[in-house]
Formats: structure tokens, C-alpha cells, sequence
């Protein structure tokens, strides 16, 4: 049977852009560019040329992109002006890409309010811009801003303006969700009134978050007939995000109800690197993955129950939808309090430790396991913790260093400037393995904790090479009993410039700068052992 072609329409690095506290530099637009175009979307939106530097200067180069369409964003033409004597449509068609993206208005209400000209210059300004766009050779494409909220104020308006830009000889007429409101069931409906108006070969669907149905809304008006997907990465987008490319490409891929209907340029092998894909962007943001992301996330396909464990050890299709590999993610099966003897060897297997069902040390391990949890350790969210656990039961974890002693001293005092402020330092005392000299290291922080990261990774000896990239990311506390004397678990979460690579340890102690420390030493002797650092 023929399927129909979907086109994937990329706008992390211009809507993506406007999101609360991301601010992308020149390098990592190419590097995100070239991860999108090895993915197989085929429209990729590089921001606005004029605007600001960044875009300008992306524009000014050719970006290299094998697969995909590179797009300029842009706007209209304004009222009283030419499409040759405007300034800022110009700049978005001088630039060097393959299409020019347009916004214009839909919504009547901004015609008046936020452009201050009629209905009727409107329209006439959306034909001249496409004619502009398409004379010096470039695919227009109209984003009809508040399509949805123009089409239930005023039905004939909105879509007068998508007839408009069809007419015009716009390749693709974007429907837009802009204050993302609009319910699927809506979307629904009034993308199949706009089908009678414009080809669905010629609809785009552009949907925000704000009621956290942007992904629905968009499956929605694939199946009223819209054939462009506009979205980001990871959901990225100014208030509540943008529809989820990250959510809405394998579901077109894996589900059967789309991936018998449609095709899209995403092949079975570039959807298996849509989890690096996701993960690099939050890398490049310096921000923590979502754990809990549908199909990308570490938990999508984790299972705590024993239960569910031992099925998915017979059947995986029992608890997963789909099969992790496809997307580059994996199975992951917790080890805590709940788990049973499948749970253990299912993720020593993973480790590389094959022990058999009947070893003793399988038991041995589990009785450890639950009796440490039961004093307020949890594993299942620290792996590396718990790998170490299981490779000391087998004699495996040399002891690279040994922590003699170690200080905190937390003192407010006046700086140079005579500003009050609060100092942490720390002191920590280290045997590396064969040295007869303990190693002395003195730093300070911003809080005890920092400054005990801080003293303890500046110097190793010997091992310093290996734990040059590793810094602290991430770092949650957790009372556990109440009183005075409260028992607090830590969980760290550890980071390697070098390699991405990202762990989590754990520590507890009625102490919370003695849990803290148990966790940091954990994570230092994790990355000597991946290193290998005993060889």
C-alpha cells in the first residue's frame, strides 16, 4: 500500500530559541543543525536573519546540510511599504537558505491591535511577501499566526488569509496554536474545515503546550489531514514549550495506525540516534535529561516491581509499548527495596557480572541490598552506588584512595569590599593506593559540600588525569526521620565533560556533610573503575 509523505519541520534553533533561559551561541546552532539533519527532518529552521548576530551570521554561511531544507524565519511585509522596501522581510530573503518561513497574521484581532492596518492590506501584504520570497527563488512557507483562536473568532477571516497564501504560491500553509488553548478535539475539527479551503499537501500543523497537548493536537491534525509537523527538540519553546519532535517522530515511526498510513525521511537506523539527538541538546543547555521523557528518558522503559521484572526478563512486550533499542534507548530493571532475584539479575547482566539465579552471592546481595535501604539508602536511583556495591561483594574494586580525615570550616566575614559573605573551605587528608604520603588538598566553595568536591577531585596523584572532566551537576537532599537527629540520604548526580557520560551515587548519614561525602567518594572511585584506572 502507498503511504502518504509526512514532512518534519524543525524550528528548535528559532522557536526552540525563545525559551526562558536558553541562549544559543553560533557553534552550537551548526552542531545542533547537523545532529537534526543526521536525523531526517527536512525543514530546519535557523532563526531570523537581522535580528541579532547570531542569526545574522549563521545566514551567512552555508550551514552544510545533506538532508535537509535550511530555513529562514521572517515576517510579512509591513503596511505602507513595498516588499522590496522593507527592511526586515529583505534581510529574511537575502539570506542564504533554501525556504523562507513568513509569519502573518490570522486572527483578526491582531490585524487591528498588534499591526494597526485592515483586514483587506492584510492579505494583500501576505501575496506580495510570497511573491517576494518565491522571485528570488526561494519555497515559501506562511505561518498563519493565531490560526485556531482567528478561526473561532472569526471563521472567515482566518481562513480567507490560509486561501490567500495558498493562492499566492505558498508551498506549505502552517496552521498555528499559538497561545496553545486548542483541545484535539478542536484542532480536529477545524483542521478539517481548513482541508476544504487548502490541499492538506499544502497544511502545516505548528502547536504549543500550554494545555500539555501539543503532541495530541498534533497526531490530531495528522489524521485531519495536515502533511508538515512543525516542533523542537525535547519540547523546547517561549512559556510552555513547543510540540515534542522527540515524542511525535517515533510514535509516527512505531505505531501502526501512522507508520502503515505515512512515511516521513526517518529511517529505522536515524531513529535509533533520536535519544543521543535529545540528549545532546540538554548537554549543550547544561541542563539535567528529563528522566521520566516518553521514549528518550532513563525511566521510560525502567521497572521497579518484581513482578513486572520477571515478566519482562520472559516477555518484554509485557510492560514496554515498544522496544527501547529502536529509539537508542535501553531497558532498565531497579534495584530496591521491592525488587526480587530477577530485578538483581537482570542489571548484573547489564554490568557485565553473569552470576547464575542459584549463587549463593545473588541472595547475599539482595539480603545486603534491602538491609541497606531499610537504613535509608535507595538505589534505584543511584546505579553507580549500586554497581559498586555488587563489584566489592565480588572483590572487584581495588581501593584506589583512602580518605584519612577531612574538614569543613563555614565562616561568614566581611570581603575586600567590605561586603558580608559566607566562605566554606575544605580540608581533606588522602592516601592514594601504594603512596607512603598522604596528599593534602585545601579549596573552597559555594557551601561545604562544594568545597568538599572541590578539595577531594584537586588532587589524586596519579588518578588526576582520569577525573580532570568530572564535576558535580546535581545534588538532592532527603530527611528521612525527623528530629533532631535525622537521618538524610544524598543523591549526586556526576557529570564528565569529556565523554557526557552522567552517574548517580548515593550517601546517608544522620551527618548531611558526612552523606555528602560518602556519595562524592563513591562517584570518584565509579569513574577510576570505568576508567580502569587499576590497570
Amino acid at each position: 500500500m502507498t503511504r502518504e509523505r509526512l514532512y518534519l519541520f524543525d524550528t528548535t534553533l528559532r522557536d526552540g530559541a525563545q525559551t526562558t533561559g536558553v541562549d544559543f551561541s553560533l557553534e552550537d546552532k551548526r552542531l545542533i543543525a547537523k545532529t537534526l539533519d543526521e536525523l531526517g527532518v527536512d525543514y530546519i529552521e535557523g532563526g531570523y536573519p537581522g535580528a541579532n548576530v547570531t542569526d545574522t551570521e549563521f545566514f551567512s554561511t552555508d550551514p552544510g546540510l545533506t538532508n535537509a531544507t535550511f530555513t529562514a524565519f521572517g515576517m510579512t511585509k509591513r503596511a505602507g511599504r513595498s516588499a522590496s522596501n522593507d527592511p526586515g522581510l529583505n534581510a529574511t530573503l537575502q539570506a542564504r537558505a533554501g525556504a523562507i518561513c513568513l509569519v502573518a497574521k490570522a486572527w483578526d484581532y491582531h490585524v487591528r491591535v498588534a499591526l494597526g492596518m485592515t483586514n483587506e492590506e492584510n492579505l494583500e501584504g501576505i501575496t506580495q511577501s510570497v511573491e517576494a520570497a518565491l522571485a528570488v527563488g526561494r519555497e515559501a512557507i506562511i505561518d498563519c499566526e493565531h490560526f485556531f483562536d482567528g478561526y473561532k473568532g472569526n471563521r472567515a477571516y482566518a481562513l480567507a488569509v490560509v486561501t490567500t497564501a495558498y493562492k499566492a504560491g505558498a508551498r506549505w500553509v502552517v496552521l498555528c496554536d499559538t497561545n496553545g488553548g486548542t483541545l484535539p478535539h478542536e484542532i480536529a475539527e477545524i483542521v478539517t474545515a481548513a482541508a476544504k479551503h487548502v490541499p492538506g499537501t499544502h497544511l502545516g500543523i505548528h502547536t504549543h503546550n500550554d494545555t500539555e497537548n501539543a503532541v495530541a493536537n498534533t497526531l490530531a491534525a495528522v489524521r485531519s489531514g495536515v502533511r508538515q509537523i512543525q516542533g523542537t527538540l525535547n519540547g523546547l519553546g517561549e512559556r510552555c514549550g513547543n510540540a515534542n519532535l522527540v515524542s511525535i517522530i517515533p510514535t509516527l515511526l512505531l505505531k501502526s495506525e501512522f507508520a502503515t498510513g505515512f512515511e516521513t525521511r526517518v529511517t529505522s537506523g536515524r531513529l535509533a540516534k533520536l535519544t543521543h539527538a535529545s540528549r545532546l541538546l540538554d548537554e549543550i543547555l547544561n541542563r539535567a535529561p528529563n528522566r521520566q521523557a516518553p521514549y528518550v528518558g532513563e525511566a521510560a522503559f525502567a521497572t521497579k516491581a518484581g513482578i513486572h521484572a520477571s515478566a519482562i526478563l520472559k516477555e518484554p512486550a509485557t510492560y514496554e509499548h515498544v522496544v527501547p533499542q529502536a529509539v537508542g534507548n535501553r531497558r532498565r530493571v531497579l534495584v530496591s527495596e521491592q525488587a526480587g532475584k530477577s530485578n538483581l539479575i537482570y542489571e548484573l547482566e547489564r554490568l557485565g557480572i553473569p552470576l547464575g539465579k542459584d549463587d549463593a552471592r545473588v541472595a547475599r546481595l539482595l539480603e545486603e541490598v534491602k538491609a541497606r535501604e531499610a537504613v535509608g539508602y535507595a538505589y534505584e536511583g543511584a546505579d553507580a552506588s549500586f554497581e559498586l556495591l555488587a563489584r566489592r561483594l565480588l572483590g572487584e574494586v581495588p581501593e584506589f584512595f583512602r580518605v584519612d580525615s577531612f574538614r569543613v570550616m563555614v565562616e561568614k566575614r566581611h570581603n575586600a569590599l567590605g561586603v558580608l559573605v559566607t566562605v566554606s573551605e575544605a580540608t581533606v587528608k588522602v592516601y592514594v593506593n601504594g603512596d607512603e604520603e598522604p596528599l593534602w588538598s585545601v579549596a573552597e566553595g559555594n557551601g561545604p559540600v562544594n568545597a568538599l568536591d572541590q578539595a577531594l577531585r584537586k588532587d589524586l596523584g596519579r588518578y588526576q588525569p582520569h577525573i580532570k572532566d568530572v564535576e558535580l551537576v546535581d545534588y538532592k537532599v532527603r530527611i528521612l526521620t525527623g528530629g533532631t537527629e535525622a537521618i538524610t540520604r544524598v543523591l549526586v548526580e556526576s557529570h564528565d565533560k569529556a565523554t557526557s557520560e552522567r552517574w548517580f551515587t548515593v550517601g546517608v548519614s544522620p551527618n548531611i556533610v558526612d552523606a555528602s561525602f560518602e556519595a562524592l567518594i563513591d562517584s570518584i572511585t565509579y569513574k577510576l573503575l570505568r576508567a580502569g584506572a587499576a590497570r
